[in-house]
């Protein structure tokens, strides 16, 4: 892995001279082995004091680019089953556990009469961080009076900041679409959806026309997902009636790639010629398959995660596409870019352990390309963190429990069990309110530490980035 290196600020030499977390004398993440764990201190994570750590960490700086990386659903229970599944209980994520600040915040949405929601939705929650503006569940970047409100990639395009959304959903999927589209209701993909559910937004109508043609129309230089299907619908009004989604497309210049090949085939991404990658008809196979719950799960034979056999070797994984568009978007003017490891949270609904635990991997390693690049180039702020919490929860192991259970033997050769709560066998286990996990790196990374919510994102990256407070008037 190498990118350009221009320049290399004094936070990411102190973290470059030295790797990772490791990047000042005397500190170090204390070694792991199943033989010292018993021991006085055997299990610390940290040698030495981290003041100095923390102090070099800081950095009040500029940012000249931003990558957010969003684990849907990725709450501590998610992260903490996928470190012991993959590192072991004492292991740490090279990625998500390599940020050197970190906080938690608070993820409620609203009413549309204003009072708080406790536990709230995907496009909710990527609104308030997208826009600043708390809304209500469904809602994509409009208020609870269904005003739209600017995106932080809409006002970094309207510095003349290159841009990128990527995910391993459909890139019309509530948290890709939060950038990028203002509409009352996160199903209305394309124009078939919107004329049943969002009449409103029809571009017949006078509105922005569906997630697809407001995707469409506000042009990152890079999107990067699943959801093809969407694209064989058909303009209904507008300078592209009649034409497919994926017609309009290629007849405004984006260049449309379906494959990993094709992908790599790619020299340059701008307003002239934007990429639009489209990997799948809907969401992206996931990395693992292995037993989803059962009422039973608790008390079966632990077992391991295989590699989904479904998941096509053409497909560009989490972390391919994440360094492509970085590649892509690194220019002298700066980018932001919105990074999602979207089926943590989709497994989770399904009570599927292997699923989720794959996703957050999968997530972790595209974490380690933009740490990698940021510390390289001395001028980046990355910021990772989840939309809301999930239902998943580690449990005793060997025991069943009130709801479905999985177990898991770990790397650790020792049995986890995972126990789901929140939905019966079949249904679509539930989000929930808890406050998640922030970490940051560079420039403006220190306003994540404590307790924020989740509009404080949107400030410390407008800030980061010094981006406009609105967009100028069409």
């Amino acid at each position: 892995m190498k990118f350009p290196s221009r320049r290399l600020g004094r936070t990411a030499i102190a973290v470059a001279a030295a790797g990772g977390l490791m990047f000042c004398a005397g500190v170090s993440y204390a070694g792991y082995s199943s033989e010292n764990l018993s021991v006085k201190g055997g299990a610390n994570r940290v040698q030495g004091d981290r003041s100095e750590v923390v102090k070099r960490a800081i950095d009040k700086g500029r940012a000249q680019n931003v990558i957010l990386l969003i684990g849907d659903g990725m709450g501590d229970s998610e992260i903490t089953s996928a470190r012991n599944y993959a590192y072991g209980a004492a292991g740490s994520f090279p990625g998500i556990d390599a940020l050197p600040l970190t906080g938690s915040y608070t993820t409620y949405s609203l009413t549309k009469e204003g009072r708080p929601d406790y536990v709230p939705d995907s496009a909710a929650t990527g609104s308030a961080w997208a826009t600043g503006t708390k809304t209500y569940d469904n809602a994509i970047s409009v208020d609870i009076r269904g005003k739209a409100q600017p995106t932080l990639l809409e006002l970094a395009k309207a510095k003349g900041l290159k841009t990128g959304d990527v995910t391993t959903s459909e890139i019309q999927d509530a948290t890709p679409a939060v950038q990028v589209a203002h509409i009352s209701a996160r199903s209305c993909y394309g124009p078939v959806a919107t004329a049943k559910t969002c009449p409103e937004a029809l571009k017949e109508n006078g509105g922005r026309g569906s997630i697809t043609e407001q995707l469409l129309d506000t042009r990152p230089d890079v999107t990067l997902g699943g959801g093809a299907k969407t694209f064989a619908e058909t303009a209904t009004a507008g300078r592209y009636a009649g034409q497919t989604l994926l017609a309009q497309a290629k007849s405004r210049g984006y260049q449309v790639v379906g494959d990993r090949d094709s992908l790599a085939k790619v020299t340059k991404a701008d307003q002239s010629k934007p990429v639009l990658g489209l990997f799948g008809e809907g969401n992206l196979p996931v990395r693992y398959v292995g037993p989803k719950a059962t009422r039973t799960g608790g008390t079966t034979p632990a077992a391991r995660c295989t590699p989904n056999p479904e998941r096509p070797a053409t497909q560009p994984r989490l972390a391919t596409m994440t360094r492509k568009a970085i590649s892509l978007l690194d220019n002298d003017k700066g980018f932001f870019l919105q990074v999602e490891g979207a089926s943590i949270d989709k497994q989770d609904h399904a009570a599927n352990a292997c699923g989720q635990i794959g996703e957050t991997i999968d997530l972790d390693e595209a974490v380690q390309v933009a740490l990698a690049f940021a510390k390289a180039d001395g001028n980046t702020s990355v910021f990772v963190t989840a939309d809301h919490g999930h239902t998943s929860q580690i449990v005793e192991a060997g025991e069943n429990t009130p709801g479905l259970t999985s177990t898991l033997l770990t790397h650790d050769n020792a049995p986890m069990t995972i126990s789901y709560g929140t939905a019966e066998e079949g249904g679509s286990q539930q989000h929930t309110g808890t406050q998640v996990r922030i970490a940051g790196y560079g420039p403006k990374a220190a306003n994540i530490v404590g307790l924020t919510d989740q509009t404080d994102l949107n400030t410390t990256i407008a800030s980061a980035l010094k981006l406009p407070s609105r967009l100028p008037r069409r």
